[in-house]
């Protein structure tokens, strides 16, 4: 059972990681981009002659690595966590290559009571390591399916507000992004090396026919159409991502990325996504929102 008091005061400590241009490339490649090598949209991100970094790739960085696996103390039934949405705010363009500090820390820890699981939301500041200058926050909201009864009814933390759901009209914008077959065996070189990505006995093992792709890998995807689609092939205007990851997805699927324009504000247009499979009319993305610098 989860221990409230210790994970809740968990803290990474700074941790300090180095990435190379060949890095931006090699998460960018993980995300299909490059797929067409004559269109110069995508080979922008996976060349170094004007090399651009996708925002979404400050997700990745400094990652405090498998504490909730390592940290025995913290009682976390790690073999039944699910992740379940995923955010990051852009603060200042990242870097193409240079040294960033992260710092990840326990914001809030729900209980939906026995049976039901709990919800544990983990913030991540992201730093430039020369200058101190704050370039992303990200979080991430885990599903700890086996944790849930912890607080004996008193709820842990409240709740956090649910993410609005998408329009119930049509699209404004519709993309589809076709994935790679060996997709997540690239994209799992950018950190996450889960075996679930890749090894087929253990996707079998947690019952699905073949390994599953990344969540992440899924949600840069989404970012990556939303730059195309409404900021005109800019990643750096790409200020906000959030999603909530609803299905896995099978490495060689389309995914249709449907989008709606909601406001323009503040120099700022808000958007509503979702993402589904396009092979079995499944929704793997939904209530999402990015803000787009105009």
């Amino acid at each position: 059972m989860i221990d409230f008091d210790k994970s809740k005061a968990w803290r990474s400590g700074p941790v300090r990681h180095t990435y190379t241009a060949r890095d931006t490339m090699l998460y960018a490649l993980g995300l299909g981009l490059g797929s067409d090598p004559m269109d110069a949209q995508q080979l922008c991100y996976v060349y170094e002659k004007d090399l651009v970094v996708l925002p979404t790739m400050a997700a990745v960085l400094a990652s405090p690595g498998a504490w909730m696996r390592e940290r025995t103390e913290l009682g976390i039934d790690f073999l039944k966590l699910v992740h379940g949405e995923q955010g990051v705010t852009i603060h200042q363009p990242l870097p193409t290559a240079g040294t960033v500090i992260g710092e990840s820390r326990v914001t809030r820890i729900v209980d939906k009571g026995e049976g039901k699981g709990a919800v544990m939301h983990v913030e991540k500041t992201l730093t430039h390591a020369d200058s101190g200058a704050l370039l992303a926050t990200a979080e991430q909201v885990l599903f700890l399916r086996g944790d849930g009864g912890f607080s004996g009814g008193s709820g842990g933390d409240a709740p956090a507000p649910a993410l609005p759901a998408v329009p119930d009209t049509a699209p404004d914008a519709v993309l589809e992004v076709p994935t790679r077959p060996e997709a997540a065996l690239i994209y799992r070189l950018s950190g996450d090396t889960n075996p679930l990505h890749a090894d087929p006995a253990v996707a079998a093992k947690a019952g699905f026919p073949r390994p599953i792709l990344h969540g992440l890998a899924t949600w840069g995807n989404a970012a990556r159409a939303l730059v195309q689609l409404f900021a005109d092939h800019e990643p750096a205007r790409l200020r906000s991502i959030r999603a909530r990851l609803t299905s896995p997805v099978y490495p060689g699927e389309t995914l249709v990325v449907e989008a709606w324009r909601l406001a323009q504000g503040q120099g700022d247009v808000e958007v509503a996504f979702r993402v589904r499979v396009k092979e079995r009319d499944v929704v793997v993305l939904n209530n999402g929102r990015a803000q787009i610098a105009a």
